[in-house]
């Protein structure tokens, strides 16, 4: 049964576990941990991914997240996303998910407009727009902090209400805005974060087989 919409499963059966470097698993660990943990209890699973304008990577993280937590059928799985300060989620951001098979539309408009993206046809769409990592949007207490740059890993010691805070940090794909090839740094930024988020849910679903 299809969990995610076509063209996402399709991009996600590409990704490969064995391109996640030992480095990087060890940065992942403490985030497979908290997940595991979570889903073995039957508990809720709410990941705040956190950078500093909640307009790029962060919001990549959340999408993709939540997409690939649907394909391994990860139960109680809720996905936010926040910053530092708040901006607007960045268009070519949004059209590097759209690549890889999300379906965006605009709830609304404005200087920070509202998105839904679509990932499933079973469960409701992500609403996304920008927003501090504390707005009422997000989950005030139970969850996970990924601090997904290090601005806000360093901006940020202590984050009120999470569980766990855990330091996963990207290279900013805006350092390409305005460049010949924007489009591909977004698309590449993006699919190295699917393929981490695809290795941390593959090894929560493996040792779910064992509870």
């Amino acid at each position: 049964m299809m969990r995610v919409l076509p063209r996402i499963e399709r991009t996600i059966s590409q990704l490969s576990t064995t391109a996640v470097c030992s480095s990087r698993r060890a940065v992942l660990a403490p985030l497979i941990d908290f997940i595991s943990a979570k889903k073995s209890a039957g508990e809720a699973i709410n990941l705040n991914f956190i950078c500093t304008h909640n307009s790029r990577r962060s919001h990549l993280s959340q999408a993709w997240a939540q997409g690939i937590g649907a394909y391994y059928n990860i139960p109680h799985l809720l996905c936010y996303s926040g910053g530092t300060e708040s901006t607007a989620v960045f268009p070519q951001a949004l059209a590097a998910l759209t690549t890889a098979g999300f379906e965006s539309a605009v709830i609304s408009e404005g200087r920070n407009p509202v998105y839904g993206l679509r990932f499933s046809l079973k469960q409701h769409p992500i609403i996304a727009f920008s927003k501090t990592f504390e707005h009422s949007f997000n989950p005030q207490g139970n969850f996970a902090a990924i601090l997904t740059c290090n601005e806000a890993d360093k901006g940020c010691p202590h984050i009120a209400g999470a569980d766990e805070r855990i330091a996963v940090p990207y290279n900013d794909p805006k350092d390409f805005d305005g460049t010949p090839i924007m489009a591909d740094k977004y698309i590449e930024r993006s699919l190295e974060i699917a393929t981490e988020l695809n290795y941390v849910f593959s090894e929560v679903a493996s040792r779910g087989q064992y509870f």
